[in-house]
């Protein structure tokens, strides 16, 4: 059992800890003994203070205390319990521990009440085991523990993570005839929750009643809470009403639990009502509240909603803080309103709330994205101005900046910075690689990753993507076959993007039966094809004339339940065309607008295209006008065909330049 008796050497080492916790206390008290009593306050004030606990100060306490030692006849325990259990509410529980020690030479003897208090603080200061020899203490001493007793230590175990051994503790509490009261079981339901244990939790909420103990808005709002976490959320609303029927009322803990779960499954919607709803009741959402909705709405894009929230915070007088700040400048770096977000920083700041190394990464991150990396390495020297570490995502972010931009000599002096001082991780290769790979520096990407392995450093799936991708680009299919393989030798699995840029690579190297052996290994491996592999593997049988394939491939999509997209219908359009089966393709020109897929500029070149080369020149003419009236514009391909081909090419080659231009100035 917790309580069983303690080894000797285990007494030593509570003696041991106690001494060591005494000295905050002596020290002030040393202090006081060498003052007079008479210059810090009157007697009378001080024993009144004493006995009554009525002191907020630690200063004013130790006089007190040290005022009342010297008295005889000395304060009785009870005023004793009473001002240690002030010192315990002012969180001061080494000097409570100090104290209690100081106590006892006095002679006056221990009972329930200073022990559980003795308890408590060994509690609170991650102490159970000591706290549980007190309570071996409490039984040698004859002394009946209490319900308070027994739920102190089962928080205590709580807060050490021993949720297990809280549990058998509690069972023993019931075993032993002790009856938990409301307060216990908050304790234990609200530890089983914080470790996962949401079920056990339900089970005991149900058994309260059976014990004569009903649960209250704390214990349900754990639960709530719990289920919101786990994403069980239709549970968590069912409970929430359940908790409504017996007339509890919900709480701020209540409602945020459920904002925060319907949030997690993009029902923002009913996270709007569920606030409306807890501000009806007399609810006031914290701070905590209002930033779970504001991430959630920002996240979603729904910018405008968390600025009118945001707005809403403040005219309630609920202060927003770092988190705050940092999901709305979040969300305006998503919606592309940097403009916003850097006046946002700035009001931040002028209400001396410090943006963190979170926020500053954001920011930087997103001008680097923008190609604005002087702004960016502005944002990095406030940060450092202001005290903040920029750290290895900042770093990253940069570094992804100056490859974006080009500047490749830039990002490999910044990578080579990281790794001297040891803070390169695998995204920083994998940025740099990416970086060397579009500026067509094949052979220092693969030198970087072989420096890899060097570094101890092993390639994941966006590292061998990102080189494999490179080498196809490069025209070395070769070599991206053998960066496959390896991919696989090393035990790292493709993922959807590997097999995408692999098939792709393939069929646009003509090697179609390859790719067909690699879709069949991807599917092994219980990965779906999406519509990027199809796309591809459609462009790949047309090119070398399978158009029956690609016919029968794109057919099998609407089988499957799979809806072509854009890409894949400009794929097979773009196959019959080269065959001349003009019929078909203009067919599946206006299939695609019957079933919501609109044609964008890609296909309507397309479609004229195959048009023109085959001289259907009326047709090309109509189709010229339509695409021209949806805004779109004729790529080179389709304005040298209308010059070589058209009879009427001036009025035709008038209207595509006009619209040439128009789109141009738009630009």
């Amino acid at each position: 059992m917790p309580w069983r008796r303690k080894s000797r050497s285990f007494h030593l080492q509570l003696q041991g800890a106690i001494g060591t916790l005494q000295s905050p206390f002596l020290f002030l008290f040393t202090n006081y003994c060498h003052s007079s009593t008479s210059t810090l306050e009157d007697a009378r004030f001080l024993t009144n203070n004493f006995k009554s606990a009525s002191f907020t100060r630690l200063h004013v306490a130790i006089a007190s205390s040290n005022h009342v030692i010297h008295m005889n006849p000395l304060p009785s325990r009870v005023h004793f319990n009473r001002f240690l259990s002030a010192l315990v509410k002012m969180k001061q529980y080494h000097t409570v521990l100090s104290m209690s020690k100081t106590i006892e030479l006095l002679g006056i003897s221990h009972d329930v009440y200073s022990l559980s208090i003795l308890i408590n603080c060994f509690c609170h200061l991650h102490l159970v085991d000591f706290g549980f020899s007190v309570f071996g203490k409490m039984l040698k001493f004859g002394l009946e523990p209490t319900t308070v007793t027994f739920t102190t230590l089962i928080n205590g175990l709580c807060i050490e993570s021993k949720i297990d051994k809280a549990v058998e503790f509690f069972d023993d509490m019931v075993a032993r005839g002790y009856q938990p009261n409301v307060y216990t079981y908050n304790v234990i339901v609200n530890g089983l929750c914080k470790f996962g244990k949401t079920n056990v939790a339900i089970g005991l909420l149900k058994g309260m009643a059976d014990r004569g103990c009903e649960p209250d808005v704390v214990t349900y709002s754990a639960i709530v809470d719990a289920l919101c976490k786990d994403d069980l959320v239709g549970e968590a609303l069912e409970l929430f009403s359940q908790m409504r029927n017996k007339g509890i009322s919900p709480n701020v803990i209540t409602y945020t639990g459920l904002i925060h779960g319907v949030c997690k499954l993009g029902q923002k919607n009913q996270a709007l009502a569920l606030m409306n709803e807890m501000v009806e009741q007399n609810v006031l959402p914290n701070v905590y509240t209002f930033n779970v909705l504001i991430d959630a709405l920002c996240k979603d894009g729904m910018v405008s909603e968390a600025q009118n929230t945001f707005n809403v915070m403040i005219q309630r007088g609920v202060e927003p803080d770092v988190i705050t700040y940092t999901s709305l400048i979040d969300g305006l770096c998503i919606s592309d309103q940097l403009k916003e977000a850097l006046a946002l920083l700035k009001e931040m700041v002028g209400r001396n709330i410090s943006p963190d190394v979170f926020t500053f990464n954001i920011l930087i991150d997103t001008l680097c994205k923008k190609g604005v990396v002087s702004i960016a390495q502005n944002i990095i020297k406030i940060m450092i101005q202001r005290g903040v570490e920029p750290d290895v995502v900042t770093y990253n972010s940069l570094m992804d900046g100056y490859c974006l931009c080009k500047q490749t000599d830039k990002a490999r002096k910044l990578f080579d910075l990281m790794v001297t001082n040891e803070i390169a991780d695998i995204f920083s290769y994998n940025i740099l690689i990416n970086g060397y790979c579009k500026c067509k520096m094949i052979d220092d990407a693969k030198e970087l990753f072989d420096e890899m392995f060097h570094k101890g450093l092993v390639p994941n799936a966006v590292t061998y993507s990102t080189l494999i991708k490179g080498m196809f680009q490069a025209g070395r299919p070769q070599n991206a076959k053998e960066l496959f393989k390896d991919m696989c030798f090393h035990g790292q699995q493709p993922n959807i993007v590997t097999f995408s840029i692999m098939i792709d690579g393939l069929c646009r190297q003509g090697d179609l039966d390859e790719a067909l052996t690699l879709l069949k290994a991807m599917e092994k491996s219980q990965l779906k094809p999406n519509l990027v592999i199809y796309s591809s593997l459609i462009n790949g049988m047309c090119k070398v004339g399978k158009i029956n394939d690609a016919k029968e491939l794109f057919s099998s999509l609407f089988e499957i339940g799979l809806q072509p997209d854009v890409y894949v219908y400009s794929a097979i359009m773009k196959g019959l065309c080269q065959q001349g089966l003009m019929d078909e393709a203009y067919k599946v020109f206006k299939d695609m607008e019957k079933v919501g897929c609109l044609p964008n500029n890609c296909c309507y070149n397309i479609i004229i295209q195959g048009f023109l080369k085959h001289e259907y020149l009326p047709k090309a003419s109509e189709l010229i006008n339509e695409m021209v009236d949806k805004g779109f514009s004729a790529d080179d391909t389709t304005t040298e065909l209308v010059v070589h081909l058209s009879q009427n090419n001036d009025l035709i080659l008038s209207k595509l330049r006009n619209r040439s231009e128009a789109s141009k100035a738009v630009q």
